[in-house]
């Protein structure tokens, strides 16, 4: 996978979220808006602050963790 430079986490914000760089606007808000239905440009209309980059990147993000998987951990 590609490196993500837009995508930032930083305790201080948003309660550590991923966020798009440093901004209150966090990938689930983002990815959300997506599957709502909203295109980008209606997106970048509502958060003028933000890039084309940023909603690929989030969308980037969003499915790289849909694809981990998670185990259980076991105690011995």
């Amino acid at each position: 996978m590609r490196e993500l430079n837009r995508i930032t986490f930083d305790p201080q914000i948003m309660g550590g979220k991923p966020t798009i760089r440093g901004m209150r606007v966090t990938v689930g808000t983002i990815v959300g808006l997506v599957a709502s239905g909203y295109s980008t440009q209606e997106i970048l209309d509502l958060y003028p602050y933000l890039e084309a980059e940023d909603i690929t990147e989030a969308l980037a993000y969003a499915a790289w963790r849909a694809e981990e998987i998670e185990l259980p951990l076991t105690t011995v």
